[in-house]
C-alpha cells in the first residue's frame, strides 16, 4: 500500500496557485486509500422500531436464549382423583362395605300327556305356580327350551342272564337311533366295577361299535349305587344341563355306597336329570308268583329295585319305564327324547334368601286363567291326564365365610 504524505508549511510568501495545487492533491489522497483498502461487509438495514408489549424499553435486546423443553416422561404424573367420602352407619368400622348377593333358582319343567307321552306346548307363564317349602314364589323368567343334549348311558353289563344283556343292548340301540348330530353321548358300563367304553362323542357310529363290543361280561355282581355315584361325580365337571340314562335291572348286590348315601348324592347334585329303563321285564313276567322261598325273595328284590329306579328319576325330574317287550323300546325312548329336548324353564328369586346349604322342597302346579287346576281335553272334549315333570327340590348354596 502506498501512502502520499504531504508536508505543507504555510507562508505568507507562497503564491496562491501553488496553494490550490496542494489542496487538490490532498483531496485525491483519501480516494486512493479507499480504493486499495478492503471494504467492510454491508450491514442489515435497520428494522423499524416497535413498541414493546409490556411497556419496557424498545431497544434491541440482542440474542435471545430459549429454554430447553422438558421431555414428557420427566413431567410429574397428574394427581390421583380424590376418593369420594362415604358416610358409614353409626357404630360401623371405617372400612365398612355392603354386598348383596340375590340367589336365583332355575326350574326345568316338562309337561307331557300321560297316555301318549307327548309334550304339551303353548303354555304361558301364568299357567305355572312354583312352591318352595310350601310357599308360593314369584316367577320372574319364563321360556321354552329346546337344545342339544349331553347324555351318559349307564348300562348294566354283568354275567347274570343273557336276557338282561339282550334288553340292555336293544334299549341303548333305540336311544342311539334318536340322537341328533349336535348331541353328545357317552357310554359307561358296570358290573362289579365301572368302565368307560366311549367318552363323549357326536359320532353315532362310534357308539354303535361300542355297543356291539359288549358280548362277554366279567363279573356277576351289579354295583349300581357305586356306578351311579361315580357317574354323578364325573358329570359335575361338565357345565350345563346333563342327563343320565340308566339301563339296568335296578338290583344292587355288592356296592360300597349305601342306599341313603346315593339318595343324598342324587338329591344334592344340580343340573343332572336321571331317566331309568328296567331290563329283564319279560323274564320277570314269566317267573313272578312262583312258589318257594327263593322265588319270593327274588320277587321282593326286584320290587325293591323298581322302587329305587323310580326314586332316582323322580328326585331329578326324570321318568322311569319298566318295559316287558322289546317292541316297547322305540316308544319309550321317543318319550324320553321329547321330554329331554322340550321343557319350560322357570326362574325365580326365592323368598328365603339365606344361603345356608339347606335342602328346599319344590312343587310345580298348572292353573288356568282363573287360578283353578288346569284341565285339558282332546278334540272330542274328553279329559286328558298329564304329568308335570320337575325336580323334587334343590340344595341352597352354602355361604363361604
Amino acid at each position: 500500500m502506498s501512502t502520499i504524505r504531504l508536508s505543507v508549511r504555510f507562508s505568507r510568501r507562497l503564491p496562491t496557485g501553488f496553494l490550490l495545487v496542494v489542496l487538490a492533491l490532498s483531496a485525491i489522497a483519501p480516494l486512493g486509500r479507499a480504493q486499495n483498502s478492503p471494504q467492510p461487509p454491508p450491514t442489515a438495514p435497520p428494522q423499524p422500531e416497535t413498541a414493546p408489549d409490556a411497556g419496557g424499553p424498545g431497544a434491541d435486546p440482542g440474542t435471545i436464549a430459549l429454554p430447553k423443553k422438558k421431555d414428557k416422561a420427566d413431567e410429574p404424573p397428574p394427581p390421583a382423583p380424590v376418593a369420594p367420602k362415604i358416610k358409614n352407619p353409626e357404630g360401623a368400622p371405617s372400612n365398612y362395605s355392603l354386598r348383596i348377593d340375590v340367589p336365583e333358582v332355575t326350574v326345568d319343567v316338562g309337561v307331557v300327556l300321560e297316555k301318549t307321552g307327548t309334550f304339551v306346548p303353548g303354555l304361558k307363564p301364568a299357567n305355572f305356580r312354583v312352591y318352595e317349602n310350601g310357599i308360593e314364589q314369584k316367577v320372574s323368567g319364563f321360556k321354552r327350551v329346546e337344545a342339544p343334549i349331553t347324555a351318559l348311558l349307564l348300562c348294566e353289563f354283568a354275567s347274570t342272564s343273557y336276557t338282561f344283556i339282550y334288553d340292555m343292548r336293544n334299549a341303548a340301540w333305540s336311544f342311539a337311533q334318536q340322537l341328533r348330530p349336535q348331541d353328545y353321548v357317552a357310554l359307561m358300563t358296570f358290573d362289579m366295577r365301572t368302565q368307560i367304553v366311549t367318552d363323549f362323542t357326536q359320532d353315532k357310529r362310534q357308539l354303535y361299535n361300542s355297543l356291539n363290543s359288549l358280548v362277554i361280561p366279567g363279573f356277576s355282581e351289579r354295583n349300581l349305587f357305586d356306578a351311579l355315584y361315580e357317574a354323578e361325580d364325573r358329570l359335575t365337571r361338565i357345565e350345563g344341563r346333563k342327563y343320565i340314562i340308566v339301563i339296568a335291572s335296578g338290583r344292587d348286590t355288592f356296592s360300597k355306597i349305601t342306599l341313603d348315601k346315593i339318595y343324598q348324592k342324587v338329591k344334592t347334585t344340580p343340573d343332572i336329570t336321571i331317566f331309568t329303563v328296567s331290563t329283564g321285564g319279560a323274564m320277570r313276567a314269566m317267573t313272578e308268583g312262583r312258589g318257594g322261598m327263593s322265588s319270593q325273595m327274588r320277587d321282593m328284590d326286584y320290587l325293591q329295585a323298581d322302587n329305587e329306579m323310580k326314586t332316582f328319576s323322580k328326585m331329578t325330574g326324570g321318568m322311569s319305564f319298566f318295559p316287558r317287550f322289546t317292541g316297547e323300546m322305540p316308544d319309550i325312548f321317543s318319550t324320553i327324547n321329547t321330554n329331554i329336548r322340550s321343557k319350560y324353564e322357570l326362574i325365580y328369586h326365592p323368598s328365603n334368601p339365606k344361603q345356608d346349604g339347606s335342602y328346599r322342597k319344590l312343587r310345580v302346579e298348572l292353573v288356568d286363567d282363573e287360578g283353578r287346576p288346569l284341565r285339558m281335553q282332546d278334540e272330542k272334549h274328553k279329559p286328558l291326564k298329564y304329568d308335570i315333570i320337575a325336580r323334587d327340590g334343590y340344595k341352597a348354596r352354602q355361604e363361604v365365610e
